[in-house]
């Protein structure tokens, strides 16, 4: 995708952040409507809703409420189709739902399955949510033109998706362990420095990179096993460990005492991160220290925004002459 500014246009329906929500994006034919279940009713009074489209249907899990779960469908008439689901009565982790229909309503039903699977595909692919759908049906087959148009299209969605909370189908930066770039060789654009972890008293080791807001520990991190405090203490980032034990991610080195990071992970923050290497709360903002250095993150983030404030307060050369 491109790195240059993009438009987005945010229309609250109802005046309130809490209710429905239009998003589009310049020059993009597509359009998204999101909101509460219990709005389910003005959902099926608007124009949109009868078009053909994609559709997400979205919230907690019922028995753990760590997990989102995420149904991803589509229909020739979503609004029937949202009926259906909601008479069913199947989905008791619905909470939310978003559909995303075309403008021009140039959609077509076979457009629809192609996003319907491809959507599917890059959900699972992300791992943000437990994707419902039993089955990911295979791509229908379009035309070379109809292909790449839909997938523009859902290079829209992705990008559109965020600025509205959902994440579902953003995939974390995978960094290769040695450069700024991701593991098909490209440069990641906006790479920070690499970063590093490492206690002798526990073996525990890792490298990360900060990149597109996340902080991202590389594979092949030598984490602390086993959560080290009392439940009650850093609750969050102790089932976050847990959760990458039960995933695999965290798997256990034979003849050793540590686990190791079997995939790049990407956290929500420096602090995150420490905890799941240490096993333990910790401050991240001082645990981590650029390669090679003894500079924190916390001096390493200071020195950024010093520099950023000494160069947009420099005099140009024109004001210099005044």
């Amino acid at each position: 995708m491109s790195n240059l500014g993009r438009s987005v246009r945010l229309f609250l329906v109802d005046g309130k952040s809490t209710g429905l929500i239009t998003a589009e994006i310049m020059n993009w034919t597509g359009h998204v409507l999101t909101g509460p279940r219990a709005e389910l009713p003005k959902f099926l009074t608007r124009q949109e809703v009868s078009r053909t489209g994609v559709y997400l249907l979205y919230g907690q899990d019922t028995v753990n409420a760590d997990t989102v779960m995420l149904y991803i469908g589509e229909s020739d008439n979503v609004g029937a189709r949202l009926k259906q689901h909601n008479q069913e009565g199947k989905k008791d982790y619905w909470e939310r739902t978003c559909i995303i229909t075309s403008k021009d309503q140039n959609i077509t039903k076979a457009h629809a399955r192609y996003l319907e699977s491809r959507l599917i595909g890059i959900a699972k692919a992300a791992g943000r949510a437990q994707v419902d759908n039993n089955t990911t049906p295979p791509p229908v087959a379009l035309p070379e033109a109809d292909q790449s148009d839909m997938e523009y299209f859902i290079d829209q969605i992705r990008l559109v998706l965020p600025v509205l909370g959902l994440e579902f189908f953003r995939g974390s930066p995978r960094p290769s362990t040695d450069s700024g770039s991701d593991n098909n060789g490209s440069e990641i654009i906006g790479a920070g420095p690499k970063f590093e972890l490492s206690i002798k008293k526990t073996g525990a080791s890792a490298k990360a990179r900060e990149i597109d807001g996340e902080f991202v520990v590389l594979k092949g991190a030598l984490v602390v096993p086993h959560w080290k405090q009392a439940a009650t203490v850093g609750m969050g980032y102790a089932k976050l460990h847990e959760k990458l034990k039960e995933s695999g991610i965290l798997q256990l080195v034979s003849g050793a005492s540590l686990a190791t990071l079997t995939q790049d992970v990407a956290f929500s923050s420096p602090s995150a991160a420490a905890a799941v290497v240490l096993g333990r709360s910790a401050n991240g903002r001082l645990e981590w220290k650029v390669e090679g250095t003894l500079t924190s993150y916390a001096t390493w983030q200071k020195q950024q925004i010093e520099s950023t404030v000494t160069q947009n307060t420099h005099p140009t050369e024109f004001e210099t002459a005044q």
